[in-house]
């Protein structure tokens, strides 16, 4: 079973915010957060069991408790960024180190989190409004698989290069756009035992989370990110018997220092 948490800063999408965009609620009626839960939970009870919290929540929704509980954790983010506590950054932080998967979707890539995961400023073009299409150009990726060549997405806000992150482990998917421009629309990392994925598309007045493809990437995407075998990590521990020793049959005494 794989425990997953949606998060949502809930601005632009919550009737009750003075923020909140109209087109916005339209396209998520019951937020951004439970739209995307809902792709999750397709892959099955079985598989599958989702949580959301959003920015208002009490310590954002992110309290130890609940990340402890969170194998994979999604990140949609857009005008708050700046109102996400640091000490709430640092502490996903870790716990991507320890194991936990990270997915962070479009506007998620100036988020605190994603930021701190590349060391860089995440900085990009945009524009309103192009038309996009998505190219598969790693298609033996996990994340890809069942994916075509290449889909049409419609209508999307406009992400391009120069995308300022640090250098992906692998890019997945690529966007073209009528007005030009391209963007490497899907990209993993690893940080620790933790798994990251950045994934484009997902504009808050756009329709992507309703296309198929996109839907299905991001469920390849939570089964990627899962690590079964998690585990805390261990900031340069100091070695105290040899490989020879324990050739020698110190195995034992090897073990009882961790």
């Amino acid at each position: 079973m794989i425990k997953v948490t949606v998060w949502n800063e809930y601005f632009h999408d919550d009737p009750q915010c003075d923020k909140c965009d109209a087109r916005s609620i339209e396209c998520h009626p019951n937020g951004l957060h439970e739209t995307v839960a809902a792709i999750v939970r397709e892959l099955g009870e079985d598989k599958v069991s989702v949580r959301t919290a959003v920015q208002k929540d009490p310590e954002h929704g992110l309290s130890q408790e609940v990340l402890d509980d969170t194998d994979v954790l999604i990140w949609w983010g857009h005008m708050a960024h700046d109102l996400v506590s640091d000490e709430i950054v640092d502490r996903v932080h870790q716990r991507i180190l320890k194991g936990m998967g990270l997915i962070a979707l479009h506007s998620a890539h100036y988020s605190k989190i994603f930021k701190k995961i590349n060391g860089t400023t995440c900085s990009l073009k945009w524009r309103d409004g192009a038309y996009e299409r998505i190219f598969t150009i790693n298609p033996t990726h996990p994340i890809a698989k069942g994916i075509p060549e290449n889909f049409e997405l419609g209508v999307e806000e406009c992400y391009a290069e120069c995308f300022d992150i640090a250098k992906p482990d692998d890019v997945i998917f690529e966007g073209w756009f009528d007005i030009g421009e391209v963007f490497r629309s899907g990209c993993t990392w690893t940080r620790g035992y933790g798994k990251i994925f950045y994934f484009q598309p997902g504009h808050e007045t756009n329709t992507a989370y309703w296309n198929p493809h996109v839907r299905k990437i991001i469920q390849n995407a939570v089964e990627w990110c899962y690590n079964p075998i998690a585990r805390p990590y261990m900031d340069a521990p100091r070695i105290k018997t040899t490989l020879e020793e324990l050739r020698n049959g110190s195995e034992g005494e090897y073990l009882r220092h961790f």
